[in-house]
């Protein structure tokens, strides 16, 4: 099938791509391979594994049969020449600067971000003497004016968690290319489905599996999506890629392995002296919920364009920022970014304020109040006062999480369901 892979369509490529029977069993649905070493044929073959001169599996940390099927039917839906999967979403956003930052180096990130991340590039980077510098990802003299002689990336979302807001990837790409660095694209709210980084210039694409591509609350789970087309040996910037690698003898890794130069890394190197592995048994429920993953998103973006246009309309409500309402000034960006539409995630400001939100969250029955997004039931958080708390007032305003606003991800339920369960709780947090 690998030799057709541009010939099939985006349903397709999820149920088949680079999933093949089971050559010892014949079995159709990729097995869980729960080992954490493999026989080698000789001592030739494992030299030649362990210098990276034969691909083939070693030790779980660094491949794994069930993951490396995974890999690549992420990286196939994302129109990259590779992929490497480790445990979480944050795990992957490491991986991703790991290769390209040193100390004294910095990253150019997007204030609208889970709460999380901005913690993470905000704070924990600093203990690996690397640099986040914040800045409206929407604004092109401020991104233009962060990036200098020390950047290595530029980060913002696709569809930001918590707000739906949609970036212009094609205009903030040009940006990082003029300065020769590459785009970091984290595509977990929206998915390959809805979003292909790589087609508006991104370099390299994160998610968590965690959300959409398993779509179900069981996997944790993160990935790396190369592109293949970025030029690490353009500059200097680079050494980690462009220059010899003293672990391996020498090697260089993009003059070695070309447009696979960063995946090979990422496992090699990542993988191996980080450890963020994933699990054999996570990657095979995400393989499972991927092959579901279009029909899932279409009800996603339907129900959520339903509720999010009762909502406005209600009195009890102060905004709505789902870039699928015609008020959005992200309307726009809807049919170039996200054709297909724009994700199940947004948030809804209420006018009875911060205990209004505490009292709509308690009151929900069908919702669940729980910290994740992306799941096929519909879910709910208070922002503010959970994901986003370790934040500055000014951090939840700028990541659109303020006080008198919750976060919803909105299920596959019946959207008339879920219409009811909001009016029910909205009056009761109205009282």
């Amino acid at each position: 099938m690998s030799d057709r892979l541009n010939e099939y369509g985006f349903d397709t490529l999820q149920i088949h791509a680079g999933a093949r029977p089971d050559p010892a069993t014949g079995a159709r649905q990729t097995p869980i391979y729960q080992s954490t070493a493999y026989v080698f044929r000789d001592a030739e073959h494992a030299a030649a594994l362990f210098n990276l001169q034969e691909v083939g599996f070693i030790y779980s940390r660094l491949t794994n049969p069930t993951v490396a099927v995974l890999q690549e039917r992420i990286a196939t839906l994302e129109g990259g020449v590779g992929a490497v999967c480790c445990s979480s979403g944050h795990a992957a956003q490491i991986m991703a600067l790991f290769p390209l930052m040193a100390p004294g180096r910095n990253v150019v990130v997007s204030t609208r971000l889970y709460g999380g991340s901005v913690t993470q590039f905000s704070q924990t980077i600093k203990r690996f003497g690397w640099e986040a510098k914040f800045v409206d990802i929407d604004d092109a003299d401020a991104i233009r004016g962060a990036i200098d002689e020390n950047t290595r990336a530029v980060f913002c979302e696709s569809i930001a968690n918590p707000g739906g807001h949609i970036a212009d990837l094609a205009a903030v790409a040009k940006l990082a290319d003029a300065a020769g660095v590459p785009l970091i694209v984290d595509n977990t709210s929206a998915t390959p489905y809805l979003c292909r980084p790589f087609e508006h210039g991104a370099t390299l694409v994160v998610h968590s599996l965690t959300k959409y591509l398993t779509g179900n609350g069981t996997v944790t789970g993160g990935v790396v999506v190369d592109s293949g087309k970025f030029d690490w040996s353009a500059s200097d910037k680079f050494p980690s890629l462009s220059q010899p690698e003293p672990a391996y003898h020498g090697l260089k890794f993009h003059e070695t392995f070309g447009p696979l130069a960063f995946t090979f890394h990422g496992i090699a190197i990542g993988l191996r002296d980080l450890g963020m592995t994933l699990n054999p048994q996570a990657a095979h429920y995400t393989l499972m919920g991927i092959e579901t993953l279009s029909l899932r998103m279409h009800r996603h973006c339907e129900n959520a364009q339903a509720v999010a246009e009762w909502l406005e309309k209600d009195d009890r409500i102060e905004s709505v920022t789902y870039a699928g309402l015609k008020s959005s000034p992200y309307n726009a960006r809807v049919k170039t970014v996200c054709p297909k539409g724009a994700g199940g995630l947004f948030t809804v400001a209420l006018k009875a304020g911060y205990d209004g939100c505490v009292k709509l969250v308690d009151s929900l029955e069908l919702f669940s109040h729980v910290a994740n997004l992306g799941d096929t039931r519909s879910l709910v958080i208070h922002s503010a006062s959970t994901t986003h708390r370790q934040l500055t007032p000014e951090q939840q305003e700028a990541a659109g999480a303020s006080p008198n606003v919750v976060r919803i991800s909105i299920g596959i339920e019946d959207v008339d369901d879920i219409i009811a369960d909001l009016d029910q709780a909205l009056t009761k947090a109205s009282a």
